[in-house]
């Protein structure tokens, strides 16, 4: 059984777990958590469950190392509020880095048991995609997958596909679409197609058909909890000098922040870089902070 340690004063719990590293020596080695990793981690195995069953669970699992059940409500109550945050953090950074970027395709990559593992195929497809990125200018926004039912690896991202580094030939292909029980056309790679097991390749044609997607992506981090992929070189925000003209009031605390008409001039170091859009964006400096 594990030694528990409960500082009374900050109620940080530390478990000492003794295991045997079997990729090196056969000596025990000491692991350190605390309360939070605990919370985090049965916050993550209770994913899909409604909060009051959520919070039931994680109580029993935390019950044992706080002495007192008010000090216990509080702790869970504003970690709660801390993972609420967080999403919300992180629902605005994805779309602040899709919203300033053009996306021209909705993916889905599939592995083939008789191509990969499970391991193998995130292992491969995340290196194959990074070298995209760094060598043919991609840019994806994505999330990994399991099918509700086969519980299978899936990845859905939107990506930046420029003209002419699209590896292999996508080939319009017709099939049975188990999920929705009818036949569906769908384009498939057949780089990708050969080298994992299937790829589904949507042409993103519309600012709608972008929205739908950001919405999908929104969705199923909200219920997984799963952590967004990013490529390389997506910034949150773009840098630009403004002419006062431009702003139609301040805001926020000490009105250090301005709201702008929707055609504001972008300017740098005096030179005028043209009206805010897609081709001008791309011309500044992007940053994240």
């Amino acid at each position: 059984m594990p030694d528990t340690v409960l500082d009374k004063n900050s109620n940080q719990l530390s478990i000492q777990l003794d295991y045997k590293n079997e990729l090196k020596t056969e000596k025990e080695i000491k692991q350190i958590t605390t309360s939070k990793i605990l919370f985090d981690k049965a916050y993550k195995d209770t994913v899909g469950k409604k909060k009051k069953e959520r919070e039931k669970i994680i109580k029993d699992i935390l019950k044992p190392y706080f002495k007192y059940e008010q000090i216990l409500d509080n702790y869970i109550s504003e970690n709660f509020e801390r993972k609420k945050k967080n999403l919300i953090c992180r629902r605005v950074r994805m779309v602040r880095k899709i919203n300033l970027h053009d996306f021209n395709y909705f993916v889905t990559f599939t592995y083939d048991d008789k191509k990969h593992t499970e391991i193998s195929f995130k292992k491969k497809l995340k290196n194959s995609l990074a070298h995209f990125a760094n060598r043919k200018n991609w840019r994806y926004v994505g999330v990994w997958e399991r099918a509700p039912k086969t519980d299978r690896l899936h990845f859905h991202g939107i990506f930046d596909i420029p003209n002419g580094t699209m590896p292999g030939m996508l080939q319009e292909i017709r099939d049975y679409d188990l999920r929705n029980k009818k036949m569906r056309t769908t384009f498939q790679n057949s780089y990708f197609n050969e080298s994992f097991g299937r790829s589904d390749f949507e042409r993103i044609v519309d600012k709608h058909r972008k929205g739908e997607a950001i919405a999908y992506l929104m969705k199923y981090i909200e219920k997984t909890g799963e952590r967004i992929v990013y490529s390389r070189n997506l910034p949150q925000y773009f840098k630009s000098d403004i002419l006062e003209n431009d702003i139609i009031t301040t805001i926020g605390q000490e009105e250090r922040k301005v709201i702008l008409y929707d055609d504001f001039e972008c300017w740098r170091d005096g030179e005028f870089i043209g009206i805010v859009g897609p081709d001008v964006i791309k011309k500044l400096r992007g940053v994240n902070a």
